[in-house]
């Protein structure tokens, strides 16, 4: 008398031909698959597999089932098939096989052993070829995103030299022109307008340090010093006295005492009035009682927090992630460079910074580690 394995294997090798073709009616391969014709190949080896599952479950049936599911998974990531796709493919080869061996005589006991082994070879296989595809797919994207990246580099660089080779070539005569307004402010003062052209020619000239700074980020460090930050605010403060009054804005300061931080002072100093003459320039806009609140705090970890919050509009979600970013801002004559210059500054220190707004407060956060 036959074991119901054996009456299994003889079933399956009588009627393999017969279970591909009917896994082939319901799974619908394209013909344009570049693997058309080794799909029904690999489910007639699964189903060999199978069968030594059957016969004898061993190390090297679990080998040559995982090296299988390797090469399936890598033709399917090359036809582009997605992995729920396989996925049904897979599941609809073992509707089809359980469907036609629970037609055998078999006791429910030997049902559910010949079962028990047939699911188990599936989802080993599942398990294989869907590590394998994953694993495939994310060395893909890893390459493709490696490759994206130093093309942008590439692109950023040349962007870069062009950037600063048209800078200089601008600044030469906005030099000579700033040097001549001078000229004529110390000789013939009494010319209208003077002050506004010099003012203006400044503020270009700013900009383009700002172009500059930007293009060639490769430059060498700036010098760091030690210097104490509760201090440089407040000369800060001072010399944007007059735009304060401008604007009649309150200032209120809570300055920890003698924090000490390492870095470019000028830097930190750009950081400071980028963010502070932002502020002002939204509290110009219909603010009946404009504020801006400065705070700084050591924590004991040797982390220093500065807060400078502003009640003025409030800046809506989508702004805010791009807020840092190049050449994003709000203002109509805005270059949208300052505050990705000062994210610059602060990352080249090991800090962070960023921008929280609701309806009551925007508030900018720089976070770096203090002496």
């Amino acid at each position: 008398m036959i074991s119901i394995k054996e009456s299994a294997i003889d079933f399956l090798i009588t009627n393999k031909n017969k279970i591909i073709n009917e896994w082939n009616e319901q799974t619908l391969y394209s013909p344009e698959d570049p693997f058309f014709d080794k799909i029904s190949l690999h489910f007639g080896q699964f189903i060999e597999l199978l069968i030594q599952t059957f016969m004898h479950k061993d190390a090297h049936t679990d080998d040559s089932v995982k090296q299988l599911a390797h090469i399936i998974a890598d033709e399917r990531l090359q036809a582009g098939t997605p992995i729920v796709d396989f996925i049904n493919h897979v599941s609809s080869g073992r509707s089809i096989l359980i469907h036609h061996l629970l037609l055998q005589n078999m006791s429910t006991v030997e049902s559910q052993s010949i079962l028990k082994l047939m699911n188990s070879c599936i989802d080993q296989f599942l398990f294989d070829s869907i590590s394998y595809y994953s694993k495939l797919q994310s060395e893909t994207v890893k390459d493709h995103c490696d490759t994206l990246s130093q093309t942008h580099k590439e692109r950023l660089t040349l962007l870069g030299k062009m950037t600063s080779s048209f800078v200089h070539e601008f600044r030469n005569p906005l030099t000579s022109i700033m040097g001549f307004v001078q000229l004529l402010q110390a000789e013939t003062p009494d010319i209208k307008y003077l002050d506004i052209i010099s003012t203006e020619l400044q503020q270009l000239n700013s900009r383009i340090t700002q172009f500059l700074d930007i293009s060639k980020k490769e430059t060498q460090e700036s010098e760091k010093n030690i210097f104490d930050i509760g201090h440089l605010i407040q000369e800060v403060i001072e010399f944007l006295y007059p735009s304060i009054l401008e604007v009649n804005a309150n200032i209120n300061t809570n300055l920890a005492n003698n924090i000490l931080i390492s870095g470019s002072k000028e830097e930190f100093r750009q950081v400071l009035l980028n963010i502070i003459l932002n502020a002002l320039d939204v509290l110009s806009i219909e603010n009946a009682n404009p504020m801006i609140d400065i705070s700084t705090t050591e924590e004991r970890s040797k982390q220093l927090t500065i807060n400078i919050s502003n009640n003025g509009q409030k800046i809506q979600e989508d702004m805010i992630r791009d807020i840092f970013k190049p050449f994003i801002t709000t203002k109509e004559r805005g270059t949208g460079l300052g505050l990705f210059v000062c994210k610059e500054i602060i990352e080249k220190n090991q800090g962070s910074l960023t921008c929280s707004s609701n309806d009551v407060l925007t508030t900018f956060t720089i976070r770096m580690p203090c002496v």
